[in-house]
């Protein structure tokens, strides 16, 4: 029996703490069927999707000018959000030093060869700025149309692939990463947090585990 969370815990942790957030998220939520009204708990099969759903329709923004207007031409509505970390424009002042630490774990671990599946292009952006200089980086929009060589290809190449689902990254192509067989997918963190510094930051707690169970990254 699969383990479940409490919604709105869940929705307060990517960045839906503010009451029209928080409501227009679980309304969003019920409309595709991942919760129905008055229930308090989701399974964590679910989260992924949820996370997708949520990124897919919505664009978090904090107090700053500039991530107001990047949400206003972002095409999708935007919410304000108190965490300056779920900031879907700029993730707080937490980012560079988030890519640093990550990039040190990343060295520790062997991975020399990093994909980033899905975010948007000024998230792309910023982490080739800076993550870029320590690994091989490759950064698939999560957008586009996407074969399964591709995927494969993508996944036979890197010693760490993170799939990022609370961002722009579309169901279609996540499969084809999720779907791949299991000496590939052991490869692929699935990664559902808002904005770099979270993605990095639970991306450096998941990247301890395959060494707990004797595996390989």
């Amino acid at each position: 029996m699969s383990a479940d969370r409490e919604i709105d815990a869940w929705l307060d942790g990517c960045g839906f703490e503010l009451p029209d957030a928080k409501a227009k998220a679980r309304a969003a939520l019920e409309n595709v069927h991942l919760t129905r009204p008055g229930k308090v708990r989701i399974s964590e099969d679910k989260l992924p999707r949820a996370a997708e759903v949520l990124a897919g329709l919505f664009f978090l923004y904090c107090e700053s000018p500039a991530c107001q207007a990047e949400a206003a031409q972002s095409g999708r509505q935007g919410l304000r959000t108190a965490s300056k970390r779920a900031c879907d424009g700029c993730g707080g002042s937490d980012n560079r030093r988030a890519q640093e630490a990550f990039a040190e774990r990343c060295r520790q671990r062997g991975v020399r060869r990093l994909v980033i599946v899905g975010g948007s292009p000024s998230v792309r952006e910023a982490l080739g700025s800076v993550l870029g200089k320590a690994v091989d980086l490759r950064l698939v929009d999560g957008t586009e149309r996407r074969t399964a060589d591709r995927a494969k290809g993508d996944v036979e190449w890197a010693d760490l692939v993170l799939l990022w689902g609370a961002s722009e990254l579309h169901h279609k192509v996540s499969t084809l990463y999720t779907q791949l067989p299991p000496p590939l997918r052991r490869k692929i963190l699935h990664v559902a947090k808002r904005g770099i510094a979270a993605l990095l930051a639970e991306a450096s707690r998941l990247l301890v585990v395959p060494a707990q169970r004797g595996e390989h990254v």
